[in-house]
């Protein structure tokens, strides 16, 4: 049986198996530009980039953009959704840590949302 992990020793590759890239999969360009004014506002606040910190402000993002506010729960059940398995008392810190930083707020129903000043920025970077 073929394993195409295993190295080949300088043979081809059997029949049938293909070479080709699917770009498909990596065709997502929208979601790399989001991300991209994520991490150039992560590091204006002087933070590091990382997927949950990703994960968690594009989940605020699209709260927003729906004009729904979300809380601990719906942030952690967004991204069960988007199958990134994170404990429910991760993305409590993480939205805890961004609190902190000021890059974003609690809000008095305990929801979260950008600071306004994070959401400018943000808009600015979309230009």
């Amino acid at each position: 049986m073929y394993n195409s992990q295993l190295p080949t020793d300088g043979k081809a590759a059997p029949k049938g198996v293909s070479l080709r890239l699917d770009t498909g999969v990596f065709a997502k360009s929208t979601e790399r530009q989001g991300n991209e004014r994520i991490r150039l506002l992560l590091k204006s606040y002087g933070l590091r980039t990382s997927l949950i910190r990703l994960k968690v402000i594009d989940a605020l993002l699209s709260a927003a953009q729906a004009g729904q506010p979300v809380g601990v729960r719906g942030v952690h059940s967004h991204l069960l959704e988007l199958d990134i398995p994170l404990s429910f008392l991760s993305v409590r810190e993480v939205l805890k840590r961004l609190c902190s930083e000021g890059l974003i707020v609690l809000n008095p129903d305990k929801s979260y949302s950008l600071h306004p000043q994070a959401a400018a920025l943000l808009e600015s970077l979309r230009a």
